[in-house]
């Protein structure tokens, strides 16, 4: 099964918000012992459900459990010694190291690669960053709005040219799809390591997965050009690609990338027969000559049928298209339904809340999601395993390394 794929795997996460730890979320989905490091007062993505953010219906803060899912929360001081030495325990237990903290700060703690991959050669070594590594940005705080949206290009190519100002993304767009990376740098440096025996240290930053999901940009400026502007219209260059509006104020997105290959089918599926004959729309050089006229007729096509109409007209043709849908509609798609794209999280109260799935699949069977933990809730449980007795767990509290 797959969800015992990192079954024996410790990851000890030393990290806040939603980039790093939604890498730690996916690697415990597959069966990995995520220990989630937080301060004495909790990650502050915790208290963004005071603005709203996360909140769930039943005051589950939906949010947090989806970037911290089936993880153990262990809560220290990493200000006192103490406390810093309860988590090299952990580290001495550890296979992989994770950690969103930046460079000066974890120098400062001696949780640097340098030290850390000296003390423990095998230990894969996580790092997600907003700018990267090295250079005058490596220090910089980085979040997905500014390091993978603003500085990485995408408010700037999604942007229609005639706003005055760039378009916002949506919640954690670029921190979620870093996570998805630095957990395939994880489990391919542990790969490494199981052949090698030696530990890597694996660096995601926000810029470059924002470099990475623009890459057709990206080739096109290092050819000398310019991305293409964004625009809502169908047919900005094959007039079979692009969105076309429907009579009930809906859109079908059409990517007959093909053109030749679909234009005479598509045209007698609508019944216009006489397209085909057109000189003008005779093949996919002639219909790019005539791009505006061959969009018009389209677009008045479009308009004579409902959404609904569309689809099952659609139905029977075998090309690429799709309904241009809501979020909400997402809930009760067959596909999104048949293939257990949303995962219900089951609670010890038998209360239960539903989360979006990891995208990934093994043997045709999806995650089996567990629930976030409470801020803290396995300190003394992790302490206890890692020999420290009732005693001793007493002193640390006194002492302030562990609330």
């Amino acid at each position: 099964m797959g969800n015992d794929a990192f079954d024996g795997m410790r990851v000890v996460e030393l990290a806040q918000w939603v980039f790093v730890p939604v890498a730690g979320a996916l690697l415990a989905d597959w069966g990995a012992d995520v220990i989630r490091v937080e301060r004495p007062d909790g990650d502050p993505y915790r208290a963004l459900i005071t603005q709203g953010i996360g909140a769930g219906s039943d005051g589950v803060n939906l949010s947090v459990a989806l970037a911290n899912r089936g993880k153990r929360s262990v809560a220290l001081d990493l200000r006192s010694d103490e406390g810093r030495r309860l988590l090299d325990r952990l580290l001495e237990t550890a296979d992989v190291f994770l950690t969103n903290f930046r460079p000066a700060v974890l120098r400062r703690y001696g949780l640097d690669s340098e030290e850390l991959t000296r003390r423990f050669p095998r230990l894969v070594y996580a790092r997600g960053h907003g700018f990267g590594a090295r250079g005058p940005g490596a220090d910089r705080p980085g979040y997905d709005s500014s390091a993978f949206w603003a500085q990485g290009g995408m408010a700037h190519v999604l942007t229609p040219p005639d706003r005055d100002h760039p378009i916002s993304q949506r919640g954690a767009l670029g921190d979620r799809n870093g996570g998805m990376a630095l957990a395939f740098g994880i489990a391919t440096a542990l790969l490494r390591r199981e052949r090698t025996g030696q530990g890597s240290v694996v660096d995601v930053s926000l810029l470059a997965t924002a470099m990475w999901t623009l890459s057709s940009d990206v080739l096109a400026a290092l050819a000398g050009g310019q991305p293409r502007a964004a625009s809502g219209r169908g047919g900005a260059v094959n007039p079979l690609v692009g969105a076309y509006r429907t009579s009930d104020g809906r859109h079908i997105q059409l990517v007959f990338l093909q053109g030749d290959r679909y234009w005479a089918d598509f045209c007698r599926l609508i019944e216009r027969d006489d397209l085909i004959a057109d000189p003008r729309f005779a093949d996919l050089k002639a219909r790019g000559e005539n791009l505006e006229a061959c969009v018009a007729e389209l677009e008045a096509e479009f308009a004579t049928r409902t959404l609904d109409e569309w689809k099952d007209l659609l139905d029977r043709i075998d090309a690429p298209w799709a309904p241009v849908q809501a979020v909400e509609e997402l809930l009760t798609d067959p596909q999104v339904l048949a293939n257990d794209y949303i995962g219900e999280v089951e609670l010890e109260d038998g209360r239960s809340y539903s989360l979006p799935n990891v995208p990934v699949q093994f043997d045709e069977r999806p995650a089996e999601m567990r629930r976030a933990p409470e801020h803290g809730e396995h300190t003394e449980t992790v302490m206890l395993e890692l020999g420290y007795t009732w005693e001793q767990i007493a002193e640390l509290k006194d002492a302030g390394a562990i609330p």
